[in-house]
């Protein structure tokens, strides 16, 4: 009888437990690669994401809040800018683009912010596409001065809100019945799906934010942050220099990019505590294969007798259990894969959701190669111990059955 025919048998005839044990063994490897693989990608999207610019001036605050409330439209502002603060930054000869928004009300959820219609025609939100800027699924921008709207394609498909459709906003960042306004806004365009942040917003000329009745009157000329755009690199050091080390009133947030990054300095904690999590589970899973396969053993004495009675060696015994506990960790670890799918679609449709941030869960990962196959070789030497039992069992002993 062959090692195959031996370790396929053995499986059959202790279906349950090696169920069961496979059963922990995807539980682990899936959340391995789930925690693994969602926090490398988070981290390369996230730092990825600038929304099409290079910087963000707003108001004295933290770099990161600036970033959150003008690129990923989280957070509060930090405060309101001047309109001569804004044509400061806009004449200044080392900025190719600077872009107003105004932020501070809703529409169920999803923010409203007043911009320029150069949103449209002069900003590349995905800076890896170059040249590829905001597409029209349907409609047009909206102008100026009118009370009119573009939808993000993630913002339009949850508020079921299509072309020609009128709403009335609600003073806040947060959702609230009481707060709305009396201004009717009318949707002029829905944009295609940039898979960033914009995607959930929704987009009105900034005279609207500034205008709308219930602000204050002597914010009405005043924005929340600029979006630069600038014409070298180089000259960010400058401007960062000039707004952050001899001012103290407003930040220029510099690069986009390492600013976000501080977002996975900060949770660096929580990744390392998951990450314990699925070593202790996966620890758990294989000590579970060397407890089901050695207490086995007692049941398989006169099985392993018989085996040896009609030739098989010592060493082809040793060798069946310790296969049959690395085919258990197999088929738990390609079993895995379902549970990292259930995880990492479910982290993306939230990430989504919360922040515009789109994850692709299958994208390429060298997890998917180390994780199982350090799952298999952990369950190869769980079988080691309980190899060693069978390795020793006695021919004559174990031969006739006992009553």
């Amino acid at each position: 009888m062959t090692l195959a025919r031996i370790v396929t048998k053995s499986l059959r005839q202790h279906a349950l437990s090696t169920v069961v044990t496979a059963f922990g063994i995807a539980l682990a490897t899936g959340l391995l690669m789930a925690v693994w693989a969602v926090k490398t990608q988070a981290n390369q999207t996230f730092t990825g994401v600038s929304g099409g610019f290079d910087a963000v001036l707003g108001a004295r605050s933290a770099k990161l809040q600036l970033v959150l409330n003008a690129i990923f439209h989280l957070e509060e502002s930090p405060g309101n800018l001047g309109q001569a603060d804004f044509e400061e930054i806009r004449k200044n000869p080392a900025v190719a683009l600077a872009l107003p928004i105004a932020v501070g009300d809703n529409y169920r959820g999803y923010r409203l912010v007043g911009t320029t219609t150069n949103l449209f025609t002069e900003v590349e939100p995905q800076p890896q596409r170059k040249g590829q800027k905001f597409v029209f699924t349907s409609g047009r921008a909206f102008n100026a001065g009118y009370a009119e709207a573009v939808l993000g394609s993630f913002a339009a498909n949850r508020l079921g809100l299509k072309l020609g459709d009128k709403f009335h906003p609600y003073h806040g960042l947060l959702f609230d019945e009481k707060q709305q306004h009396a201004e009717t806004y009318v949707v002029t365009g829905i944009l295609a799906p940039s898979n960033t942040p914009a995607d959930r917003v929704i987009w009105i000329p900034l005279e609207g934010v500034q205008n709308m009745q219930g602000h204050a009157a002597h914010t009405a000329n005043e924005i929340s942050a600029v979006l630069v755009k600038l014409r070298s690199p180089i000259v960010g050091k400058q401007l960062e220099t000039l707004y952050n080390k001899q001012g103290n009133r407003l930040t220029f947030a510099w690069p986009i990019a390492q600013t976000i990054a501080q977002i996975f300095d900060k949770i660096a904690w929580f990744d390392r505590v998951l990450e314990l999590v699925a070593w202790l589970v996966a620890a758990v899973a294989t000590a579970s294969i060397l407890a089901s396969l050695y207490n086995s053993m007692n049941e398989r004495r006169r099985e392993i007798a018989i085996l040896r009675a009609l030739g098989a060696h010592r060493s082809t015994i040793f060798g069946a259990v310790v296969i049959e506990s690395a085919a258990i960790a197999a088929i738990g670890a390609f079993a895995g894969f379902l549970v990292y799918g259930a995880i990492a679609i479910g982290a993306a449709a939230i990430i989504r959701a919360q922040v515009g941030v789109v994850l692709d869960p299958w994208a390429w990962n060298l997890v998917f190669l180390w994780a199982p196959a350090g799952i298999i070789a952990s369950g190869a030497a769980a079988g080691i111990v309980p190899a060693l039992k069978a390795y020793r069992t006695d021919v004559a002993e174990n031969l006739v059955p006992h009553s």
